[in-house]
């Protein structure tokens, strides 16, 4: 619609027939894609906002409300990265019928952003998807057979080391990592892990019946009541943490800045976030976390220390 919508503006009267045949689209799809058009426009979404479109007893295409999209859509290099990241993980995940269009659309985004760009991408999304961590596979096979597994799990805010009997029902790849939506037996509750962070995988045999857990496009992070709400300010280059992590009290600046509270259950875990961000995020409150930032950058820096060799 971002190319059709500009061409049927500059051509008003265009017939259904017409557009269909030269944008390669049968007309039943192109008509139901127009008429969901008046869902779209620009915020705040009033109905002076949103676009109108009619098409009358001939056939002939008219829209209106809608000068904002009447060029092609010209992505900034941001846009274009947050495009190629969050695509990327889409096309990763088991099951998605346009994968295949959708891999060959990434080839020219790739091609177009260069190679510098998406180094970008990979440090924005913290990890290529489409590298499979060790027991991808596994979990994988479980979660379509629906059989119940035993897991050694390493925390990732303690490095602690835990055993446990899940039932692995949903398989996917979100913020450059895989993931398993698993009902955990021990706790009777849902858990969700990182794949990459499971030690071991032992099949038991049994069956499980599936109840349902969300998987791609569900948030990374479930709320507790024993979460801390940070508030942070991020530059432009890292609006993109308001997308992939669970995001409150979202607040934009005239200078394209977002202010957003993210709850956290580790103090530890969103300083590693803030730490890699660098200059383009900024503690507003708690105080204490600025310290723990300090803290894991002097931490980081010592071991760089250790490992420099020592001249002669």
């Amino acid at each position: 619609m971002l190319v059709v919508v500009p061409y049927l503006i500059q051509h008003p009267g265009t017939t259904l027939d017409e557009a269909a045949s030269l944008f390669e689209i049968p007309v039943p799809q192109l008509r139901r894609d127009l008429e969901q058009l008046f869902l779209a426009g620009l915020p705040p979404y009033g109905p002076g906002d949103l676009i109108d479109v009619d098409i009358d007893e001939d056939g002939g295409i008219w829209i209106a409300m809608a000068d904002h999209f009447a060029r092609p859509l010209q992505l900034t290099r941001q846009e274009a990265l947050a495009v190629y990241v969050r695509a990327t993980e889409l096309a990763a995940t088991p099951g998605i019928p346009v994968a295949p269009a959708l891999t060959a659309a990434l080839a020219k985004l790739r091609d177009a952003l260069g190679p510098e760009a998406l180094g970008e991408a990979a440090g924005i999304a913290g990890a290529d998807p489409g590298i499979a961590p060790p027991y991808l596979d596994a979990v994988r096979t479980a979660s379509a057979s629906h059989e119940r597994v035993r897991i050694t799990y390493v925390a990732q805010s303690t490095g602690e080391r835990t055993d446990r009997l899940v039932d692995p029902e949903e398989v996917f790849a979100s913020a450059g990592h895989w993931y398993a939506a698993v009902w955990d037996v021990d706790v009777d509750d849902e858990r969700l892990l990182r794949i990459d962070r499971i030690a071991s995988v032992e099949p038991t045999g049994e069956r499980f019946t599936p109840r349902g857990l969300l998987g791609a496009g569900r948030p990374l992070y479930t709320p507790s009541e024993r979460d801390l709400d940070v508030r942070v300010r991020l530059r432009p280059p890292a609006r993109w943490v308001a997308e992939y992590y669970l995001a409150r009290d979202v607040t934009e600046g005239s200078d394209g800045t977002l202010e957003v509270t993210l709850p956290t259950g580790t103090m530890r875990w969103i300083a590693r976030l803030l730490l890699r961000l660098g200059s383009d995020a900024e503690v507003v409150e708690p105080a204490a976390l600025r310290d723990e930032i300090v803290s894991q950058a002097r931490e980081t820096l010592g071991r760089y220390r250790q490992d420099l060799p020592t001249s002669g």
